[in-house]
């Protein structure tokens, strides 16, 4: 058969189970591994016949009635040419119906690569010292740990068609190495109020911050100046909006609503002050101007919303930051090169995932390297800062491999892309929730990885209607004491019956007013009813607080993502000090986010090894036992 496959190519077609086999005899890889297929004999004979013709071994194959595996020590384990000795002899016993030597073929581990295999060849001076992007053990780092760019470069994407706005102090747009990929129509510098969001000069290079994110994500390749962007075809805009005296809530709204149709991704590595004892977060009009571009940006497929967890280490939780924990970011935390956290990542349930930046490496070259103002490249990039751009990259990966995911779909393929990979928290151990998913209190599901991401997204399809529901409100005055916990319990049947009934979650809040003689002694877990436990919120040592405490604060989790809400969900709050403390719990009420019908269960599945894989087969079985109980209730009703 003539064709794409070479002049020699075959359709093989013995005892194949119903499907057919291509093999090209011009590139064949022959084994010592032969099948026989006999007349009629038992398993004894077939071992006799083995012995005669000089085979070490024969195996019945037990899917099928007179199959054997004959194997051969004497024939090289790899050759080009068939053992034309051993099959012509075979075949001519009369016992024998059929033969066929084993044709080798190439099968690779998933989840592995080998550095020395990766063809990605740039001519910029700092690739080599992207270790974030490709980590091949530079600066004494763990191989392998990296965004898995390459293998998204090599599948043809890199970000064309995007625009990444970078929400920060402003963009050096003159960088030789961000000029060409600078989006001047979507950039604006709601500082000064001009179009214009150059950085505003300081003897210490102050605001080199946003000039730093744009080159993680969009730094062109092959140019010969600093490094690469994660995403090198994308187009960067501008958005200087912190160099001013105070914040306002108006320019925070404005900045994320501005050209919400051109602009794809907002990335934002900043928030309240990481100093472990502010609990704050946007205010009226940023609330409204982020609902607004959910629902209604880009087409109405949403805006996505990238934002770092937060630098205030283990003095501070990024439930407290209420944009880090709002359901419409994706809360990004950080790792260091060799799988570690850095001393200054915060931990929350509603961080989603993590990507990397420098840490505890003293190794000049384990920072992150990327543009620097006034032309300049630097490998001292650091924090969640240095995270979120590097997620803002890889998503917009995943928007030129689909445009058409919504910000909710991003957050699906997070979830279920994110690897374990070599992180390791010295803290807080990896766990499972109800369905399976594997997840982490500091680095949410795993590290971004953009070859699984852009696959997945490529063949997508858009997930259910999202639904909200009260589970439920306790708002009784309840005591907490300073020897013992206060556990509260709140049965849901989460709306079912209803319009807005959810079946499976995507984000939980625990919306919580109360205070303490010391906020910063408050330790508050959530269990949901297929057990997993969230902890909202852990000491903060720094936090003196006795007057404000929380005043129906949402408190976010993503760790029970995929879950049936329905059941008894239990609120522990105690303290953790040791002083002696008392406070008040004044209420605290269920939120429930998610879809009535099942996600997952008509995407495309091409590893069954896949987070994919396991959640669509538990959706098919909870389908199917869901059914059946509608049937036995149907039954028994008419009886």
């Amino acid at each position: 058969m003539k064709g794409g496959n070479g002049p020699e190519c075959r359709i093989a077609g013995f005892l194949l189970l119903g499907a057919a086999v291509l093999a090209c005899a011009g590139d064949a890889v022959l084994t010592n591994h032969f099948l026989v297929e006999l007349h009629k004999g038992r398993e004894a004979e077939a071992q006799q016949l083995g012995a005669e013709y000089g085979f070490s071994g024969v195996r019945k194959l037990p899917f099928a009635e007179d199959l054997y595996h004959f194997y051969h020590d004497d024939i090289a384990k790899t050759r080009r040419k068939r053992s034309v000795h051993h099959v012509h002899h075979l075949a001519k016993d009369l016992r024998v119906k059929k033969v066929l030597q084993q044709e080798g073929f190439g099968r690779k581990k998933r989840g592995y690569r080998d550095i020395n295999e990766i063809e990605i060849n740039m001519n910029d001076p700092l690739f080599t010292k992207q270790w974030y992007l490709i980590n091949t053990g530079q600066a004494d780092g763990t191989p392998g740990l990296d965004l898995n760019v390459a293998e998204a470069w090599e599948l043809g994407y890199t970000g064309k068609g995007v625009t990444i706005a970078i929400m920060d102090d402003g963009i050096d747009y003159l960088h030789p190495d961000l000029a060409a990929n600078y989006n001047a129509e979507a950039s604006y510098d709601f500082s000064s109020n001009d179009p214009y969001p150059y950085p505003r000069y300081t003897d210490d290079w102050f605001n080199s911050h946003g000039t730093r994110c744009a080159g993680e994500v969009s730094a062109a390749a092959n140019n010969n100046i600093c490094g690469v962007g994660v995403a090198y075809n994308s187009k960067v805009a501008g958005i200087r909006m912190l160099d001013q005296p105070f914040m306002t809530d108006i320019i925070e709204a404005s900045s994320i609503s501005h050209m919400p149709q051109i602009i794809d991704i907002y990335s934002a590595s900043w928030g309240p002050t990481d100093d472990g004892k502010t609990v704050d977060g946007p205010r009226e009009l940023t609330l409204q101007a982020m609902a607004d571009g959910v629902n209604k940006g880009r087409g109405g497929k949403g805006s996505i919303y990238v934002w770092a967890s937060g630098d205030g280490g283990s003095y501070d939780d990024c439930n407290c930051d209420g944009y880090a924990s709002s359901m419409w970011t994706i809360s990004i935390n950080s790792a260091i090169n060799d799988g570690r956290t850095a001393l200054y990542d915060e931990s929350c349930s509603s961080t989603l995932a993590s990507t990397f930046s420098n840490g505890r490496k003293r190794n000049p070259e384990a920072g992150v390297a990327t543009t620097d103002l006034y032309g300049n490249c630097t490998l001292r990039h650091s924090g969640t800062s240095a995270a979120a751009p590097e997620a803002a990259g890889v998503f917009a990966l995943a928007l030129e491999a689909n445009p058409e995911l919504s910000w909710r779909d991003m957050q699906h393929l997070t979830v279920l892309t994110s690897k374990r990979n070599q992180l390791h928290d010295e803290v807080h151990k990896w766990r499972r929730n109800g369905v399976g998913l594997e997840f982490n209190h500091l680095f949410g599901y795993g590290v971004l990885d953009a070859g699984s991401m852009v696959k997945m997204a490529k063949e997508w399809k858009m997930v259910p209607e999202r639904f909200h529901c009260v589970g439920g409100s306790i708002q009784e005055m309840q005591k907490i004491s300073s020897n013992g916990k206060l556990v509260l319990t709140l049965s849901t049947d989460a709306c079912e019956g209803k319009e807005n009934f959810v079946r499976y979650l995507e984000h939980v809040q625990a919306v919580i007013t109360v205070n303490a003689t010391r906020r910063g002694d408050l330790n508050i877990n959530m269990t949901s009813p297929m057990g997993t436990k969230s902890i909202l919120l852990s000491r903060r040592p720094r936090d003196d607080d006795s007057k404000v405490g929380f005043d129906k604060w949402p408190f976010m989790t993503t760790h029970t993502w995929g879950e049936d809400p329905r059941g008894t969900w239990v609120l522990e709050v105690g303290f953790v000090g040791s002083i002696p403390e008392r406070g008040v719990l004044k209420e605290w009420t269920l939120m429930l986010h998610g879809t009535q019908s099942a996600p997952y269960i008509d995407q495309i599945v091409r590893d069954y090894q896949s987070k994919l894989a396991m959640s669509k087969k538990e959706e098919l079985e909870e389908e199917l036992d869901e059914a059946v109980e509608r049937s036995l209730k149907s039954i028994l009703s008419k009886n």
